[in-house]
């Protein structure tokens, strides 16, 4: 199996939210996204999509794109973005969506090769406009990934294959600048992670994103203008 990543589709859902307004490197980009993806992934391999799926603002509309890339190779795995107003009643998603596609939301999903958890993550205390909500949001985030640790941790120990490695996905990026820790790098180093993906980062940010391995676990910036709008290949599973 191959783990592949590529969050901040930013799907249109019917909005006219052309992203194309954000530069040229984004024309066409469903269709690039789509192409990439049908010749990269396989049935047998999963995609990560660590949030901002589409612009939706109802999850009926959502669900227009969530159809059409259920229909694409491979399983899928989704976490919540900022920019995921359509994200409601969890319950009705899990209901409505196709098989292919598992949403995590303080939970987790054993994908066969390895187990994926997650949260959306927040805005970091470095950050100049860090304030006192936001505080309030990050620890609650904190609380949420660590939940989110403790059941793929209990899906490990309930399979067959304990030795499965864990991947996390945050929409926000985890890690501060220049590859200063947080509370989110502090909660994931207390459990057996291998690759950390994530988003949110556009332009001119993406070249201020920490990619790489920190205290053992390689951190993974993966935006879809980042990547080039192709699935990025984080792992490997024979």
């Amino acid at each position: 199996m191959k783990i592949f990543a590529i969050g901040d589709l930013h799907l249109d859902a019917g909005q006219n939210k052309p992203m194309d307004v954000f530069g040229e490197k984004w024309q066409m980009h469903r269709e690039r996204i789509f192409s990439s993806w049908r010749e990269r992934v396989s049935d047998g391999d999963c995609v990560l999509i660590p949030g901002d799926f589409c612009w939706a603002m109802q999850f009926n509309d959502a669900l227009k794109e969530l159809d059409a890339v259920a229909e694409l190779p491979g399983k899928k795995v989704l976490i919540r973005g900022n920019h995921d107003y359509w994200w409601g009643s969890l319950t009705k998603i899990r209901e409505r969506v196709s098989k292919s596609i598992s949403i995590i939301q303080n939970d987790a999903v054993d994908i066969g090769a390895a187990i994926v958890c997650g949260s959306r993550g927040w805005t970091l205390p470095a950050s100049a406009d860090f304030t006192q909500k936001d505080q309030k949001i990050f620890d609650r985030e904190l609380l949420r990934l660590e939940m989110s640790l403790n059941a793929a941790m209990r899906l490990k120990s309930a399979s067959e294959h304990t030795e499965k490695s864990l991947i996390v996905m945050l929409h926000f990026p985890p890690i501060a600048e220049k590859g200063e820790g947080t509370g989110f790098t502090d909660i994931i180093e207390r459990y057996p992670v291998k690759n950390v993906v994530y988003g949110h980062l556009h332009a001119q940010s993406c070249a201020l994103a920490f990619e790489g391995e920190l205290n053992g676990i390689n951190y993974m910036l993966c935006s879809a203008d980042h990547i080039g709008f192709a699935p990025k290949l984080i792992a490997e599973y024979n």
